[in-house]
């Protein structure tokens, strides 16, 4: 009786034994199908997509013609402002001329570095900094027509000029500078699609149109 009791044991034993190492294969079946077959390399594949997506997007920028111009533009546009702030160093009378020049050359700067970014990232080019080249300082002939930028003509007399008359002429020429400025980015805020041109675009429009009052106030006529 003892002996046919062992047997049962045993036979029993040996059973649960089975069962279990079928369940354990089973259970190892799956998670080497979540850690190396099809479910995981779903889930690596949908989280690295939109991550991919997103460096990718973050590298080109999602952004339209219009981004595209405005930047082109406006850098030549900052370029010539730029050009015109650094004569007042040592053309001006005013210290009030010479205090915002240097206020427009220290905004304008860092925004054409910003600029030639973006063209860069979006594979455009950047337009040629014509004020760097030996002779060419004035020269706006290859410059496309855009609002408010200075004739070689009006960047010649300006070059000449000192004192008080410096000052007049460069606080209504930078007016109108600004003022054509202010157009551009008008047109950028209603058809731009990159969100950092349009940013920037509205924050030339608050900074400039806060000048241009300053300017017209310098003139006497506020």
């Amino acid at each position: 009786m003892t002996a046919q009791r062992r047997l049962i044991r045993r036979a029993a034993l040996a059973a649960t034994t089975g069962v279990a190492a079928l369940v354990l294969a089973a259970c190892g079946g799956d998670s080497d199908s979540g850690s190396g077959g099809h479910d995981m390399g779903s889930m690596n594949s949908e989280s690295a997509g939109p991550s991919a997506s997103a460096s990718a997007s973050a590298k080109a920028g999602a952004h339209n013609d219009a981004d595209v111009d405005f930047s082109t533009e406006m850098i030549q546009h900052h370029r010539q402002a730029v050009t015109m702030a650094n004569l007042a160093a040592d053309r001006a009378s005013s210290q009030e001329v010479k205090d915002l020049a240097a206020k427009i050359k220290g905004a304008q700067d860092p925004e054409i570095k910003t600029m030639s970014g973006w063209l860069t990232a979006w594979g455009e080019e950047v337009p040629e900094d014509m004020s760097s080249m030996p002779g060419m300082d004035h020269d706006m002939s290859s410059m496309p027509d855009m609002p408010g930028m200075m004739s070689s003509e009006d960047m010649g007399k300006l070059d000449k000029a000192s004192g008080t008359e410096f000052d007049k002429m460069f606080l209504e020429m930078m007016v109108q500078h600004h003022e054509g400025a202010v157009e551009m980015a008008k047109t950028e805020k209603a058809k731009g699609e990159y969100g950092p041109a349009v940013k920037l675009a509205d924050d030339v429009i608050t900074a400039q149109t806060a000048e241009i009052q300053q300017m017209n106030k310098m003139l006497g006529k506020n």
